[in-house]
């Protein structure tokens, strides 16, 4: 050993029972390991055993060898975990070498130490343990020991990662471990928070308006000057007057109605809807065309057409379109000459594919325009907006006194708004303002532990009451009609339900329990989110799929927006309730843990509208029934690129099209919006005299293949 030791960094000393290990250290580098025994002298303890360790085994030494290292030694360190007499006992030994210099205490890695390592820690490095503390490598290890412990051992990835921050964030090793038992510890679950901001904007004030005087009346007893957002719009042409020439009735170019199209993008609560109503009020109210508001969902149609009905009932007539199934729970139908129209974007499609006579449109309300990037809903959208605006133009070129429509799109998330303004001929108005801040947090639980966890958080934020005197409530979003029950089973307060599959009374009566606060909580699914308009202070994540598809960022932050409005609450709160390495389909890509981290630090994504055959051809298909010849026309304005030469030539292959004529077969397919592969499969299907719900069952089964 004694070419070993002719230098000799660090020996460092840790109490085992009734002997001390001995840690011998050169260069940062371990050279041995030794158990030292002391014992009672005259002179006071002295070194009474002396063993090399090498695996299990020890190898016995002279005690003065130790004496020896010790005075080749530059230091001496003495672990705070061993127990005071122990290390008064060293001190003393050291002492009477004349050693006691080099000596110091110094805090230590208990694992480390017992396992033979020499780890100092300081106050910055240390994570607490129980009553002890221990280095980060040793923390790591013991946090994925405690969390295999727990049931909780596929913890893996970005959720390991997140806690594994936390932990050495907070330096208590502990309080991560509490997370994936549902103890809520806000310091931790806390992401970030999205600040309220202002932009200076000068307010327009209402009676400064060329409104007509119904409409105006109306907006003035309701508030003086309008809203950031709705002066933007005003100071940007939404309400401007525009007289179409002779020459351009004559020249046959497409006319301008009153008023700039606009896209509006601003966030939830900040007013925008006020827009697409003014401009689409005033003109019914001037006679220059109805108004159509049209959302991608009944749920939301149905709300819309009653705030109409409340709002401008006795001023204009009001009606709903939905769908081909035409659906009217509350016994309204559907009147096409209505001076507004509210509907799904489906239902006024259905409408233009069957022929039906939409009359003089003046003002088309596009809300949550975000949609054109879905995949399943995009494309009609998009064509949609096409077969739409070629009505509306044919029918204004073929007269002199009507003007065509005006077109205002609505959309709290747009991650690409100058190209979307520009790809829809319209003037941008962006307000980036969030009339509250939103504090926003992350928790890891697995499914029944949601439960309990969202509970905890629907009873506190119940049971507290905001400066503006509201009772905090909350909105909890989940994957499925199913879950949505059972959540809201289990809930110790007031809790309902909220989903497409209720009837239309019962939604109304849901709606109306929040809104006067005797709910504390509604769980809906995350497709009714977009618009639904509850007026919460609390939004709880208990899953971030639609059905077995992830949400997007655009679909994540509508739906975090529901957070917090600016009469009713001071701030909003966000929840993302994550199981770690969960997901909900095999045909999902990554695991919950890692699209939570994805959609809390993502960007927004672009919203344009993207083709494959199958929508290119089910879209060209529409726009041959509605505009004949004019169908490429249609095609080359619509925002996505469709291939039209290939969509025609298939649906000449499929026998659709007879020339720019739908064929009978085509108008069934087009009419009941259905892919090709969708249609052949009922064909088939009914050629082989199959029953109806085997003809049902085989769409599913191969949607569910695509």
């Amino acid at each position: 050993m004694s070419k070993q030791v002719q230098r000799v960094e660090t020996i460092f000393c840790h109490e085992t029972g009734d002997d001390y290990l001995i840690v011998v250290q050169r260069d940062g580098e371990r050279l041995f390991r030794a158990k030292l025994g002391l014992s009672e002298t005259s002179a006071g303890p002295r070194p009474a055993k002396f063993r090399l360790k090498q695996g299990s085994s020890e190898e016995p030494r002279q005690p003065d060898e130790f004496v020896e290292l010790a005075r080749r030694s530059e230091r001496i360190r003495i672990s705070e975990q061993t127990s005071p007499e122990g290390r008064e006992e060293l001190t003393e030994m050291l002492s009477g070498y004349q050693l006691e210099e080099k000596a110091k205490a110094v805090r230590t890695c208990r694992y480390c130490a017992s396992a033979g390592r020499y780890s100092p820690i300081t106050t910055e490095t240390a994570v607490k343990d129980d009553r002890d503390w221990i280095c980060r490598d040793c923390a790591r290890q013991e946090l994925e020991r405690q969390l295999s412990y727990s049931g909780a051992g596929g913890v893996t990835g970005a959720a390991k990662d997140r806690l594994e921050e936390l932990m050495l964030e907070v330096q208590d090793l502990q309080r991560i471990v509490n997370l994936l038992e549902g103890r809520l510890d806000p310091d931790l679950t806390k992401f970030d928070t999205i600040s309220a901001t202002t932009d200076e904007v000068d307010p327009v004030r209402v009676d400064s308006l060329d409104l007509h005087p119904d409409l105006q009346g109306l907006l003035e007893d309701r508030f003086e000057t309008l809203l950031p957002v709705q002066s933007l719009s005003v100071e940007n042409g939404l309400v401007d007057s525009a007289e179409r020439s002779s020459a351009d009735h004559a020249s046959g170019r497409s006319p301008r109605a009153d008023g700039e199209d606009q896209l509006v993008v601003s966030a939830t609560a900040t007013g925008k809807t006020l827009v697409g109503e003014m401009a689409g009020i005033d003109r019914v109210l001037k006679g220059k065309g109805k108004m159509l508001f049209l959302v991608p969902l009944v749920a939301l149609a149905n709300q819309k057409y009653e705030d109409f009905q409340d709002e401008y009932g006795h001023l204009v007539d009001v009606t709903i379109r939905v769908g081909a199934s035409r659906i009217n729970d509350d016994g309204n139908r559907f009147d096409p000459n209505a001076d507004v129209i509210v509907g799904t974007y489906e239902g006024i499609d259905h409408a233009l594919r069957t022929g039906k006579e939409m009359g003089d449109v003046g003002t088309v309300v596009i809300d949550e325009v975000h949609t054109l990037k879905e995949d399943e809903r995009g494309h009609r959208l998009d064509g949609l907006i096409s077969r739409l605006k070629h009505v509306t133009e044919q029918r204004a070129t073929r007269r002199d006194d009507y003007q065509g429509a005006q077109w205002i799109y609505l959309s709290a998330t747009v991650g690409n708004p100058e190209q979307l303004a520009k790809a829809l001929e319209s003037t941008l108005i962006e307000f980036e303002e969030r009339p509250v801040p939103i504090e926003r947090h992350v928790t890891f639980a697995d499914g029944q532990e949601k439960v309990r966890v969202a509970n905890k958080l629907v009873k506190r934020e119940f049971d507290t009451e905001s400066s503006k005197g509201y009772r905090g409530q909350t909105i909890i979003f989940t994957n499925s009609r199913r879950r949505c029950h059972e959540i809201s089973r289990k809930l110790e307060y007031s809790a309902a339900p909220y989903h497409a599959g209720l009837d239309y009374k019962r939604r109304k009566s849901v709606e109306r329990q929040f809104g006067e606060q005797e709910l504390a909580a509604v769980v809906t699914t995350a497709a009714l989110a977009a618009g639904v308009d509850f007026p919460a202070s609390q939004v709880v994540f208990d899953s971030l799929a639609m059905g077995i598809e992830w949400l997007s960022v655009q679909e994540f932050s509508q739906m975090l927006g529901r957070a917090g409005r600016p009469d009713y609450h001071d701030e909003g709160t966000v929840y993302v309730l994550v199981e770690p390495d969960c997901s909900y389909h095999n045909s999902m890509e990554g695991t919950e843990d890692e699209i939570a981290f994805t959609l809390l630090k993502g960007e927004m994504e672009s919203v344009m509208t993207h083709y494959d055959e199958g929508s290119a051809v089910e879209e060209t298909l529409a726009n041959v029934a509605v505009g004949g010849k004019s169908a490429k026309a249609l095609n080359d304005r619509m925002l996505g690129e469709v291939p039209t030469k290939h969509a025609i030539a298939k649906l000449l292959q499929y026998e659709f099209i007879d020339g720019f004529e739908p064929t009978p077969l085509g108008r069934v397919v087009t009419e009941h919006f259905l892919e090709p592969g969708e249609a052949f499969t009922l064909i088939d299907g009914i050629r082989k005299d199959a029953h109806p719900y085997d003809l049902v069952a085989d769409i599913e089964l191969r949607d569910a293949d695509l």
